[in-house]
């Protein structure tokens, strides 16, 4: 179809149904194709690296390697989508911090892990108001984290702007809280990202507890 861009997926999980059933829900849209599958970590990055496509659904528990340490090897060669059990799975935080781009749940409808994909191909990091409270509640349960980033240069309006991210609100939120507009809470977000070197609103969470500047406790 001339026009359409497509969005360039490799499906990672060592469950092979699993696997499968991804490949074939993505292989069905139009914009979206799986250039690659992998049962392991190791081959997730090794077909990554190879494929370079522009969103890796990553599992966390696999052979070999898991998807925290996959992550981290991809690094920027793709965006990638973590796919997991939260309430099973400790690892969001340290997958957030390795590189991911946001993380979704192995039971999300059909239509919501399609949006997915295409929300974290688009450069934006999928972390929706409801998911970032309850990884704020398991980052609340951990040891405390090295606070090893800082925030030198953010304004006050900027560093409120970033308090709210963390808390888990929407752009929508912020502007209501704040009483700006959406555009305004947008345009701090993207001087955050400039002046922190975030990727994407997942990595200024991390950087907001790193910093010391949001505590997890209640």
């Amino acid at each position: 179809m001339r026009g359409v861009f497509v969005i360039r997926v490799v499906v990672a999980d060592d469950q092979a149904l699993l696997r499968g059933s991804f490949t074939m829900l993505v292989g069905s849209e139009p914009d979206l194709t799986v250039v690659g599958e992998a049962a392991t970590g190791v081959e997730a990055v090794s077909i990554t690296l190879e494929q370079q496509p522009d969103v890796v659904l990553m599992d966390v528990r696999m052979p070999d390697m898991d998807g925290i340490e996959a992550t981290r090897r991809i690094g920027d060669a793709a965006r990638v989508l973590i796919v997991t059990m939260f309430d099973l799975d400790a690892y969001v935080y340290d997958a957030l911090r390795a590189g991911a781009s946001g993380f979704l749940f192995k039971d999300t409808p059909p239509a919501d892990l399609l949006a997915a994909i295409r929300v974290v191909a688009s450069g934006e990091a999928l972390l929706a108001p409801t998911v970032t409270r309850r990884l704020i509640e398991e980052f609340a349960r951990t040891p405390a984290f090295p606070r090893v980033k800082g925030i030198g240069g953010v304004t006050d309006r900027e560093r409120e702007v970033l308090v709210l991210i963390a808390r888990g609100l929407s752009n929508h939120e912020i502007a209501g809280y704040l009483q700006v507009s959406v555009a305004t809470v947008k345009t701090h977000i993207g001087r955050l990202l400039t002046k922190l070197e975030a990727r994407d609103r997942a990595q200024l969470v991390i950087t907001a507890y790193e910093s010391g500047l949001v505590s997890a406790a209640p």
